[in-house]
């Protein structure tokens, strides 16, 4: 059964080099541009075994659509991995706390990325 994974990113560039890396490793990628449309696909493809998202974007944020997923009993099982640009002090806790299982900062270490995703899938 292909491994898939829905990446949420209002950024095409990189939606585009994760699918990219992901793909070669075996991966079947789903997109959506924000966290509204991340959170329909999610309710259509019950085979989506992790998200990676993006948690900063115009609209519904990272933040505000793993609250969501975590309130929808047919989602909140679904793991959430962070993907944000924001590498501050104290982030990685911020989005753990907001529900993701785990947390890559941008540009993605692919193989930090694909431990976490072996992890979860």
């Amino acid at each position: 059964m292909a491994k898939k994974v829905l990446i949420i990113d209002d950024d095409n560039r990189n939606i585009f080099a994760l699918s990219a890396v992901l793909k070669a490793r075996g991966y079947h990628c789903l997109t959506a541009a924000g966290g509204e449309e991340g959170i329909g696909l999610l309710k259509e493809n019950k085979e989506i075994a992790v998200v990676l998202m993006d948690m900063m974007m115009p609209g519904m944020d990272g933040y505000e659509a793993i609250a969501k997923i975590d309130e929808s009993p047919d989602l909140k099982h679904i793991p959430v991995i962070a993907v944000t640009a924001q590498a501050m002090v104290g982030d990685r806790e911020r989005c753990i706390n907001a529900g993701a299982v785990g947390y890559v900062s941008k540009p993605i270490n692919v193989e930090e990325l694909t431990s976490l995703l072996i992890k979860y899938i």
